[in-house]
């Protein structure tokens, strides 16, 4: 047997199929070798993938074939004994639908497999023990999402060494499709919970032209609700965006609103993250301004959390929860502007009406228009920027809230001087909640992923002129 003395990979003309040399370490006794090292594994370029159950399969003979069969879940593969020749076809929707690699592996190799690259081999010596690590739990149900192609396809065309008239194959594997009767497997999917409300209907827009995501609003999937989760065949995802939150900054502060508050903004968010855990999930959650004082001129996202008040507290605590997830985007923005009720909104309504209204004058932040925040949610994802935490407001000179009231009268051609200042103090009512005086986050993060958020006075003008009262 060769004995390999350094792990090393190498990429394969199937996208995501890699090859592995194994160092084995041989004496008169046998061999040894780490079959699978969490650590070294990923400095060569496997995925961190998770497994969680791992299988053998044993073939007493020469020249026994098992395949095609494409998964819903990855593996890793090696042998214990013996010695194969595997075949791998991409059956995944795309362009590399057919294609075929080919290789002869030993236990001094091994190959990960992603979901739905069909997987098969030809044993070459009798007692081959074949091991899987896959990172789902197999089930008879499981094998619903299989997809499956013949060994003896003749496009695909693989080289098998023993004639497969000569082989072992089983009845079932000779009767699957041949490829142009195969349906692709499907791209793993994306989750976009909360999709009715401001942000959720913008990444309905930012998202339109792709297939593989999937918007529920809480009538479809209630994040405080176990029988939602237990409901979802989480394999066939990759990320969620969870878009779903309790906003009511103000009746968080009454006894229902705070358990409301604590239920969706806390609570929820730790059984999404245990969910992305088990299920090696991506999760982008929306974070808030109001998990800082605002004592800070610029918040930047390092920034150690320190609500003021009930609702601030619920979300400080839903990012902890988040930030458990190996990958996760938290998304911290401020001052949300999209469809629905919102702060411009009810400036233009005022304002058409000739209202004077008084406005906060000592609290300065950035309006976050929704369009924004779904655009850099999807420039994260697509760009595979580093997992973490990233602000993510609109760009732009800070304003106060009575600034912007006023450009917002500018805009519509009212008079801004109709619009009156109050300090948060003497505006403040018995059940308001306290604010945090500076909600300015520091851009630097998602400028450096190649997101530049456009600036807030610009997006105001084009929202001002779509809008409709």
């Amino acid at each position: 047997m060769e004995q390999g003395q350094q792990l090393r990979s190498r990429i394969t003309p199937i996208p995501g199929l890699l090859l592995f040399e194994l160092p084995v370490h041989g004496d008169g006794r046998g061999w040894f070798k780490e079959n699978w090292h969490r650590a070294k594994m990923l400095a060569a370029g496997l995925p961190d993938f998770g497994p969680v159950q791992n299988n053998i399969s044993f073939n007493a003979a020469r020249g026994t074939v098992r395949g095609i069969h494409a998964e819903p879940w990855d593996k890793f593969i090696s042998l214990a004994s013996g010695r194969i020749f595997g075949a791998w076809v991409d059956l995944r929707e795309g362009p590399a639908f057919g294609t075929l690699f080919t290789a002869e592996l030993t236990p001094g190799q091994a190959i990960f497999v992603p979901r739905g690259v069909g997987n098969a081999f030809q044993t070459l010596e009798d007692d081959t023990a074949y091991t899987y690590l896959v990172n789902d739990h197999w089930s008879a149900e499981s094998q619903r999402d299989y997809t499956f192609l013949n060994v003896a396809d003749e496009r695909v065309a693989v080289p098998w060494p023993i004639p497969l008239e000569s082989s072992v194959v089983s009845d079932q594997d000779r009767k699957h499709p041949r490829l142009g009767d195969v349906a692709p497997m499907s791209r793993r999917r994306t989750l976009v919970l909360g999709a009715d409300g401001q942000l959720g209907s913008a990444l309905r827009v930012a998202f339109a032209d792709d297939s593989t995501v999937e918007f529920a609003g809480r009538a479809q999937f209630d994040i405080t609700a176990e029988p939602s989760y237990q409901a979802v065949t989480w394999r066939n995802y990759s990320t969620i965006i969870n878009a779903a939150a309790f906003t009511g900054v103000d009746a968080a502060e009454t006894a229902e609103g705070r358990s409301a508050a604590w239920a969706i903004n806390a609570a929820a968010v730790s059984r999404l993250a245990r969910a992305a855990v088990e299920h090696s999930l991506t999760l982008v959650h929306i974070s808030s301004d109001y998990v800082f004082d605002g004592t800070a001129e610029v918040h930047m996202e390092d920034e150690v959390p320190a609500p003021l008040g009930v609702y601030g507290q619920s979300k400080a605590a839903g990012d902890l929860a988040a930030a458990t997830v190996p990958r996760h985007y938290i998304i911290r923005t401020s001052w949300v502007v999209g469809e629905g009720k919102n702060f411009v909104r009810t400036m233009a309504s005022l304002a058409t009406r000739g209202a004077s209204p008084t406005v906060v004058d000592d609290q300065w932040g950035r309006l976050s228009f929704a369009s924004d925040i779904a655009s850099g949610i999807r420039h994260l994802l697509h760009s595979k920027a580093a997992y973490g935490t990233y602000n993510l407001s609109n760009d732009g000179e800070p304003q106060t809230w009575h600034e912007i009231a006023r450009d917002v009268y500018r805009l519509l051609g009212a008079d801004p001087a109709l619009v009156a200042p109050i300090s948060a103090a003497d505006y403040a009512k018995p059940n308001t909640a306290p604010r945090p005086r500076s909600s300015v986050l520091d851009l630097s993060g998602i400028r450096a992923t190649g997101f530049d958020p456009p600036p807030a006075p610009l997006r105001l003008a084009e929202y001002l002129k779509g809008l409709e009262l």
